[in-house]
């Protein structure tokens, strides 16, 4: 819970003499709190990025990079580039449409869930009070604050127009969903599909008719190099970028990645020689 949001909570009364440990403050430091609140303001203003738009691109390119490149893998088997290429496309057209489609249900399904609770919790702060000033009395307790303060607290909260608000960030901890975010989520999370299985389709573009083959070994080496760097990239990310202990990190997760994609295209790869085995034997027999 921050501070600010604890603040913007305080009777006027407590709200006064906050401001004036912080005037106090102010002068005492000699400048030093206006600097670091446009430090705040600024690390703000530069977060650009939402942090569950790169979670949803992260699922996109997961999946994308090695469905399809399982999928192209198997096929080579046959030899045909024309039909690798046509069944790359075919799968990762309908794959992007069903991830990005299952990104839309599921954030639609998260923003009914929220919109639910919060009239259930509006409901409970009308029909059962004391439940609630329990509750708001244990939201505030582990923060190891007076009682006088967490009791003016309380009774302020159970009067207050902001309950159910604060009740959805603090006690069910959901945040409000952006109404814009099921579509967001479902172009993210196809579009990261779509590129990360286009990658193993290249190099059929550059070969013969009949050298699937071929193109599968670059098609290969083409998909280690990327795997390695999302797992990579993927890894640091939540870690970080620098120290020798992050970049062991990165590693680690760039090899799993590449582990991951080469079973999954041997898998498939095997399963495709082994019907086609199974095919021959019987049209001979």
């Amino acid at each position: 819970m921050s501070f600010s949001s604890l603040k913007a909570l305080l009777s006027p009364t407590a709200e006064s003499e906050y401001d004036v440990e912080k005037d106090t403050h102010d002068i005492s430091s000699d400048g030093e709190s206006s600097s670091g609140e446009v430090k705040r303001r600024e690390s703000k203003d530069t977060k650009l990025i939402d942090g569950r738009v790169i979670s949803d691109a992260i699922i996109g390119l997961s999946d994308g990079m090695t469905v399809p490149f399982a999928l192209t893998a198997g096929l080579s088997a046959l030899g045909d580039t024309k039909v690798v290429v046509f069944g790359g496309f075919a799968e990762l057209i309908a794959g992007a449409i069903s991830m990005g489609l299952g990104g839309y249900l599921g954030a639609k399904s998260e923003e009914e869930s929220y919109h639910a609770t919060l009239k259930e919790t509006e409901k409970q702060t009308i029909t059962d009070p004391a439940s609630i000033t329990e509750t708001i009395h244990d939201i505030f307790t582990p923060y190891d604050l007076p009682e006088h303060l967490i009791t003016e607290l309380t009774s302020h909260l159970s009067t207050s127009s902001n309950l159910p608000s604060f009740l959805m960030n603090f006690h069910h901890t959901l945040p409000e969903p952006s109404g814009s975010r099921a579509v967001t989520c479902a172009l993210t999370i196809a579009l990261g599909y779509f590129i990360g299985g286009f990658v193993p389709l290249l190099p059929y573009f550059f070969v013969g008719e009949n050298e699937a083959f071929l193109a599968l070994k670059w098609s290969i080496a083409t998909m280690a190099v990327a795997l390695f760097i999302f797992g990579y990239g993927k890894t640091c990310f939540v870690s970080g970028w620098q120290g020798k202990k992050n970049i062991w990190k990165g590693s680690v997760g760039g090899l799993q990645m590449v582990l991951i994609g080469g079973v999954a295209a041997g898998s498939a790869m095997g399963l495709v020689k082994g019907f086609q085995a199974l095919a021959d034997s019987q049209s001979s027999s």
